[in-house]
């Protein structure tokens, strides 16, 4: 099992049994709207949302949440944990990783499963290995498949993990050219697949063909340094890329979820076919909304390099379009795209920007950087900021109701949100296992005082009560949110023209 020591609090364990729970005085927050109510959680589960409820006979714990929001913890839809990639693994494992959602007020997860290119590459025994490196989450978690090459045998087993594994989500690289990358036909084939499924087709924009003439370009006139890694994925090859998998999704009346949007080009892509009709979901992560291209360009070269990711960060100018969309609903989820490199790793490229591993952290950041960012700038609402961080992924990927709000029957996993806390990011204390932060020195007015993951109270007030082990695999139905309009616009079909 791919998981790091046990790390227990100085004061107290986390008990894995869910406990009679009560919430006092707070103010419920939903997508849909905010009320005065107490919350009453029995055995993991919220059985009672009301005002002034009485404490019940046998309660272990009344929390008083005066002057706080109750909200559904976060949902982090975008993760690789332990993730084999560029000669190495992601440096955060599903322990580590998990405990940075509770330390942020998440209380879910949903990890990439990326099987090998190719000819033993199967999608069944990817399966089984995230499964098995799991086991040491902290709090709930579940899985996307990936596509990383096409023929029958990755066809059929995608219907094993759709209709009997609880997989109903499967990503398609457009970029990392000879590693992840799928061809146009491969593309159109699996989507094809994917409506046939009911499940949800995700795409990397990026146009890997492009890129890699680029990152040859660039290496070539001699810039070597992290610098080159934005200079050689330019919007365009994004906005480019979100046309194709727009496109073919339109084609095939089939829905679409493009992942980690960042620049004006690929927001613009999505609108457009939004107008049109087309099912297609956007999706952005907390990097590009707050950290800019600059930092890449750092004379620093480990802090540059901790600032590689794909799609790369863009000009400050882009983050008013991402927002934009935000507040227009092209953008419907914020997640992270965690994928954290320790310097040494990142020290693999230190002559070749091409080799710099892609990725950095977000999962406990994420939450911080939307309210401030978000909530305190007056681009959101609370409502809102609760559907971008938890309810719009959990409709999305078929969790909701059982996750994403708080209401009588769903999960108890609930984040208690301070809006008078100040928080700064210390990557001396992070909870992520990388020593390098892109996020370090970060305040936000407004932070998670308390997280609850299935009735139990994991993090309170700085500190954190998480058990490896405690965390549940989450299998998802298909068809669903994404699907709602697939079936009516099948049935409008052309008619001949009788010329008899």
């Amino acid at each position: 099992i791919h998981c790091t020591p046990i790390r227990y609090s100085k004061t107290r364990t986390r008990s894995t049994i869910a406990m009679k729970l009560l919430i006092q005085n707070g103010t419920v927050v939903n997508a849909d709207r905010s009320f005065s109510a107490d919350v009453l959680c029995e055995d993991g589960i919220i059985t009672s949302v009301a005002p002034n409820l009485p404490i019940p006979e046998g309660v272990d714990r009344v929390v008083d949440a005066t002057g706080k929001l109750v909200m559904p913890g976060g949902i982090d839809p975008h993760c690789h944990l332990k993730m084999p990639f560029m000669g190495t693994h992601s440096f955060d494992d599903f322990q580590s990783g998990t405990e940075c959602a509770l330390a942020g007020g998440s209380t879910m997860l949903i990890d990439f499963m990326i099987p090998h290119k190719g000819e033993g590459g199967s999608l069944l025994e990817t399966f089984n290995t995230w499964m098995e490196k799991s086991r040491c989450a902290c709090c709930d978690y579940s899985f996307h498949g990936s596509i990383t090459y096409w023929n029958e045998q990755v066809s059929r087993e995608m219907e094993i993990l759709a209709k009997e594994k609880g997989i109903s989500s499967f990503k398609h690289f457009l970029a990392y050219k000879g590693a992840l990358m799928l061809e146009e036909p491969e593309l159109v084939q699996s989507f094809q697949r994917c409506k046939e499924l009911g499940v949800l087709p995700q795409v990397h924009a990026e146009d890997g063909e492009l890129v890699a003439r680029k990152q040859k370009e660039i290496f070539d006139m001699g810039i070597t340094g992290p610098e080159g890694h934005p200079l050689s994925r330019p919007p365009e090859l994004e906005g480019l890329a979100c046309h194709l998998s727009c496109t073919i999704a339109e084609s095939l009346n089939c829905p679409l979820y493009i992942v980690h949007n960042t620049c004006r080009e690929a927001v613009e892509e999505i609108h457009r076919a939004q107008s049109r009709g087309t099912r297609v979901f956007g999706e952005s992560v907390v990097a590009h909304l707050a950290l800019d291209v600059s930092r890449c360009s750092s004379p620093e070269w480990a802090w540059a390099a901790a600032h590689v990711l794909s799609p790369p960060l863009r000009e400050k100018s882009h983050q008013a379009s991402l927002w934009g969309a935000i507040q227009a609903g092209t953008i419907t989820v914020i997640a992270t795209d965690h994928c954290s490199f320790n310097t040494e790793q990142k020290m693999m490229g230190r002559n070749d920007f091409r080799r710099i591993p892609n990725g950095l952290p977000g999962i406990e950041e994420r939450l911080l950087v939307m309210w401030e960012h978000g909530v305190n700038q007056g681009r959101i609402d609370r409502n809102q900021f609760v559907a971008l961080t938890s309810a719009n992924a959990a409709r999305m990927f078929n969790i909701y109701p059982r996750k994403g709000v708080i209401q009588e029957g769903s999960d108890a996993d609930i984040c208690i949100w301070d809006p008078e806390l100040v928080r700064t990011v210390d990557e001396t204390t992070h909870r992520s296992r990388i020593e390098r932060n892109p996020f370090n020195g970060f305040t936000s007015r407004g932070a998670p005082a308390y997280t609850i993951s299935r009735g139990v109270v994991c993090y309170e007030n700085g500190t954190l009560n998480a058990v490896a082990g405690a965390g549940r695999f989450v299998p998802r139905s298909l068809g669903g949110y994404a699907y709602e309009t697939i079936s009516p616009r099948d049935s409008i079909r052309p008619t001949p023209v009788d010329r008899s």
